[in-house]
């Protein structure tokens, strides 16, 4: 008869397994729905020379996006077959003995590791893949100070977090849940002020929108729809796509819109005004702070549960760990989380798509319906977006509508 550690161990495995096959499953529904005729109402977005270039994009980042979860399956599956994180476990103990410096050296090794298999796929995907497609305008030069830029935040954001979640447990096990939950908050807070201040800079150069007809048009519908905004500003993508966005940051007096150089090129001025009417939809309708207080809440859950699990020898076991450590136990919660994990992104989907629905729905009633309509095509069509997703994939993976549902809505005027 198994033991509990035997136990938690195979249905660890069973859940990867189950998470990978569950990709190829919606794969393939996507494959057997890009057979299916264009939506009516999308019909000439593709001729069809441009129809048949998308379908063959799709193909092969369905291909990368395969290889990719496969890397990443056979590392993990290997680490626990061949005792790797047990191996890791003491080769961490023989270094330090200290909890803070162990955790941080092994969760970097696996962090290091990880990063080296995902690269040639990166690499590939940006520079053949798409290059070929017309989308890529990034230099290997570019690619690699992005690359070494997200490593450095990467290690000074997610390390600091690592290591002083694990000095709030050395410090208090008892109140390290609300410890930690109390930080998560203060930083998301703080970053969603400030993030078009502090981390966006280190990337793209953002300059204010200048005088004209496009911020004109912008600031009369803002001041029509009741939306005080005075920060507009346009980024750069351009130097790393062709591909076209808009978004909406911080709050308070730190409110930004920030359009993308590639929008501007690609839209018109009563489509760019009809995009941001979606996302000033979103602020009207409060999903910023809705977002946030949902979680908020499944932050203070998780790390509860987390807080109840981290001193259990039976978790470290199921590792093939000995001894129980603050960050063995938080990598096996991570992966007896996988089933939970996807529930809630079913339901996080779910209400994304609910609240996508009620900002195109801002936009329509203030007038915006076709023109929203018109440059979401527009962009979707620049971007070779797969015009026919199946619904068990939308119901997965999109946190947004169809654009076949968002356009008939949006362009019918009743």
């Amino acid at each position: 008869m198994m033991t509990i550690p035997q136990i938690l161990y195979w249905l660890i495995i069973a859940f990867v397994l189950a998470d990978f096959a569950i990709g190829i499953w919606l794969t393939m529904l996507n494959v057997k729905a890009s057979k299916w005729p264009i939506p009516k109402v999308l019909e000439g977005m593709y001729d069809d020379e441009k129809y048949a270039k998308q379908q063959a994009y799709s193909s092969e980042k369905r291909k990368i996006d395969l290889i990719s979860s496969t890397v990443s399956l056979a590392f993990m599956l290997g680490m626990f077959a061949f005792g790797g994180f047990s191996w890791l476990d003491g080769w961490v103990r023989s270094i330090s003995e200290n909890e803070i410096v162990r955790s941080l050296l092994f969760v970097g090794v696996i962090y290091l590791v990880s990063f080296i298999l995902a690269l040639p796929v990166g690499i590939y995907d940006t520079f053949s893949i798409e290059e070929r497609y017309g989308f890529n305008k990034s230099t290997p030069k570019l690619f690699f100070t992005d690359t070494l830029k997200s490593i450095l935040l990467t290690v000074i954001i997610g390390g600091g977090l690592l290591a002083l979640a694990n000095w709030f447990y050395i410090l208090n096990p008892k109140w390290f849940w609300l410890l930690c939950f109390a930080v998560i908050t203060l930083i998301t807070l703080f970053f969603q002020y400030f993030y078009s201040e502090i981390i966006v800079p280190l990337f793209n150069k953002q300059k204010p929108l200048e005088e004209g007809e496009l911020r004109d048009a912008i600031e009369a519908f803002a001041t029509k729809a009741g939306f005080q905004l005075e920060n507009i500003y346009v980024m750069d993508e351009s130097k790393r796509s062709t591909k076209a966005n808009a978004y909406f940051t911080g709050f308070g007096k730190k409110k930004r819109v920030v359009l993308f150089d590639t929008l501007i090129e690609q839209l018109t001025t009563d489509e760019i005004v009809a995009v941001l009417a979606h996302e000033i939809g979103h602020y009207k309708k409060g999903h910023i702070y809705k977002s946030m207080l949902t979680d908020s809440l499944n932050n203070l859950v998780l790390f509860w549960i987390i807080s109840l699990i981290l001193g259990s020898k039976t978790i470290a076991s199921a590792a093939g760990c000995a001894e129980p450590s603050f960050y063995v136990n938080i990598l096996v919660f991570g992966m007896l989380m996988t089933p939970i994990n996807l529930l809630l992104d079913l339901a996080e989907n779910a209400i994304s798509r609910k609240h996508e629905w009620e900002a195109d729905t801002f936009a329509k009633d203030h007038g915006c319906g076709p023109a929203e309509a018109s440059g979401l095509k527009k962009m979707s069509a620049q971007a070779l977006s797969n015009l026919t997703p199946h619904p068990i994939v939308v119901k997965f993976e999109y946190s947004h509508p169809t654009l076949a549902q968002r356009v008939e809505f949006l362009a019918d005027n009743e």
